[in-house]
């Protein structure tokens, strides 16, 4: 269902089985059974992408790429769908987890959660956790598992 890659400089920083668990939770909450892969890079790594795919020449936690297929390409019954690939800097994640006085699994666990939306076609124009209806969902699914 769900291939996770780790990029050697960041080999060490992830604890994947509490990751595996907590996918597994959103993703029944989510009701989302399409396949996808994250995967953890270092800041220069999403940088590298942010600049190439969206002209933006800085870092950022995470960058989600979303596989459009359409009816042309006909997915035959009973395979999962492709959904496409989250890419989560951890060197930010850890950056973010101290700027929100929060514990870096804490905000891991946002970011994927907030990539694994954007694949299911959700999207939000600001940061505003109050008016944003991606970022208010994400929130609440976070506190349905505390």
């Amino acid at each position: 269902m769900f291939e996770i890659s780790i990029s050697d400089s960041e080999r060490g920083r992830v604890n994947v089985e509490e990751l595996e668990k907590d996918i597994g939770k959103f993703l029944s909450i989510l009701s989302f059974n399409e396949s996808f892969s994250l995967n953890f890079i270092s800041d220069d790594e999403i940088r590298e992408l942010n600049k190439e795919y969206r002209n933006k020449d800085e870092a950022t936690d995470v960058l989600t790429f979303r596989l459009d297929d359409d009816d042309s390409f006909p997915n035959p019954e009973g395979e999962e769908k492709d959904a496409g690939d989250i890419f989560i800097s951890i060197d930010s994640v850890m950056r973010n987890a101290g700027q929100f006085n929060v514990d870096p699994s804490e905000e891991l666990r946002r970011v994927t959660l907030h990539g694994l939306l954007h694949l299911m076609g959700y999207d939000h124009a600001t940061n505003d956790f109050a008016s944003e209806k991606m970022l208010i969902r994400q929130e609440e699914i976070l506190k349905s598992l505390c």
